[in-house]
């Protein structure tokens, strides 16, 4: 039954291709272990757990590591993607576009320019 509520939970992890995953489910209490590629994807999960439980769920227990803890996360850019639309998204603020633009200068020469199928850095504040 705690499995059903947490379903969503397990879909994201499979998409987000979680590695090392574990679930079980002892006492009517999911345990779910595995390694995120980046503390973003860890954030995901823990936003879907807390849709599906509230803030303080006891009936899960998750072990998230992250596997690159060096950046927040990696964004491949879509047609229509600006570095300040990729901040917006990933920190909420579009003027933090100038972090983005810092971390990846060895393959952008103007925080202007950026082309679909790049794949860009987006550092830890």
């Amino acid at each position: 039954m705690v499995r059903a509520k947490y379903q969503d939970v397990l879909d994201l992890g499979e998409s987000l291709n979680i590695q090392n995953g574990n679930v079980t489910e002892d006492n009517g209490v999911l345990k779910v272990e595995g390694t995120a590629a980046t503390q973003y994807e860890k954030n995901l999960i823990w936003d879907k757990i807390k849709e599906a439980g509230g803030d303080n769920p006891a009936d899960i227990i998750a072990n998230i590591k992250v596997a690159d803890e060096t950046i927040y996360a990696r964004h491949t850019v879509a047609s229509g993607d600006t570095l300040g639309k990729i901040a917006k998204h990933y920190y909420s603020d579009a003027m933090k576009y100038k972090k983005i633009f810092a971390a990846n200068s060895d393959i952008l020469k103007s925080p202007d320019v950026i082309h679909p199928k790049q794949e860009l850095i987006i550092p830890n504040l």
